[in-house]
Order: C-alpha cells, then sequence, then structure tokens
C-alpha cells in the first residue's frame, strides 16, 4: 500500500496506476453538487488555495459542533461521485486539483480531464462512514456553511491514512469502464449460450 501527502505534485500523482491502494494523508476539501456548480461560476479566490495540487471528497458528511466552538465529524461515507460528471474536469483544470474522491467512478469527461491535468480519481469505501470519519483528524475551515448547509458545505479537513483504491488514473486508465466492459462481453456469452 502506498502512502500519499496531500497536497502532492503531479510527478507523483502520475505514477499511480488503475489497481493501487493508497492511504492519504493531508487536506482535502469536501464538495458535492452545490459546491461544485458554485466552483465553476467563477474563480472562487479565498477557496482556491485549499484545493491547489489537493483532493475534493464527494461527500455529505455528519458534522458535531463541538463545546469549544471546533466541529468534528461523525460520519464522512463517500456519496456517489456520477452528478459531479457535468463540472469535474472544469473544477480539476481550474483549481488545479490532483485528486477526486468519491465512489462508483466518473465518466469519460472526467477521464479526459484528469490526462490533462495530471490527477486521479480515489475510490473509497461505501458503507463504513464512520470508520472513515475516524480518519479525520481535525476540520481546519469551512466554507458556504450557512448558505449550502452541512452536507453541501466546503469543509476543509485534515485527514490520516485514509484508505482508498485508484480507480481511474492520469494515464486514461479507468476500472469502472474495464468492469462495464467485461460485463457487457459475459453477458453477451450468457445470452448467447441462453439461445
Amino acid at each position: 500500500m502506498a502512502r500519499l501527502t496531500l497536497p502532492t505534485d503531479e510527478a507523483t500523482i502520475r505514477s499511480l496506476r488503475v489497481g493501487d491502494f493508497v492511504e492519504l494523508s493531508g487536506r482535502v476539501i469536501t464538495g458535492r453538487d452545490a459546491a461544485h456548480h458554485w466552483l465553476v461560476q467563477s474563480f472562487r479566490q479565498e477557496v482556491a488555495p485549499y484545493l491547489k495540487d489537493s483532493a475534493i471528497y464527494h461527500v455529505g458528511p455528519v458534522v458535531r459542533k463541538n463545546p469549544d466552538g471546533t466541529y468534528g465529524f461523525v460520519a464522512a461515507g463517500p456519496t456517489t461521485s456520477a452528478r459531479e460528471e457535468p463540472y469535474q474536469a472544469t473544477v480539476i483544470g481550474m483549481y488545479g486539483l490532483r485528486g477526486v474522491i468519491g465512489k462508483g467512478g466518473m465518466g469519460r469527461k472526467t477521464l479526459e480531464g484528469l490526462k490533462k491535468f495530471g490527477a486521479v480519481y480515489f475510490h473509497a469505501v461505501g458503507g463504513a462512514a464512520q470508520v472513515l470519519a475516524e480518519r479525520v483528524r481535525r476540520v481546519e475551515t469551512v466554507f458556504m456553511l450557512e448558505q449550502f448547509g452541512v452536507p453541501e458545505a466546503l469543509w476543509v479537513i485534515e485527514v490520516e491514512d485514509f484508505p482508498v483504491v485508484v480507480t481511474m488514473d492520469a494515464h486514461g486508465g479507468s476500472l469502472h469502464e474495464e468492469v462495464e466492459r467485461h460485463s457487457q462481453q459475459r453477458l453477451q456469452e450468457l445470452l448467447g449460450a441462453a439461445g
């Protein structure tokens, strides 16, 4: 298993390949539908330094406010990434992202963006929201909390040993496309045998 500290550089990201298991440590920023739409409307100077050379995590976290005013993550399971397909390649290019974390993979437009800009898609395990929340060491800051609410806000977090698998790489590899291709081939074989 590889260890990767965020932020990172393009060369490090381009060394990763589909199938690599990685533990992420360092800064990650969360973002779902509202965040992606907001990020592409115009360049968000206040958020840009947190995104540069880091990763955006498709997650709608459950967050508690501590007595001292700080925040802590209670649940941090990935949400389905396909919803961000219209925006993701643009966000990667505009802000210099090196990674996207989510579940289910993304489409051809995002894959082209990963190749062009030097980024990867990290698949996080669904159904392990509380376990993944334990890997969130602290909340550094949050953007658009009042406007978007807790699940859609852009939470800047520090993670440690956050487990992911590279399922789309900066060389055009996509485990999701491979699985779909093999599934279609197997279906045709089964249909042919049944006929």
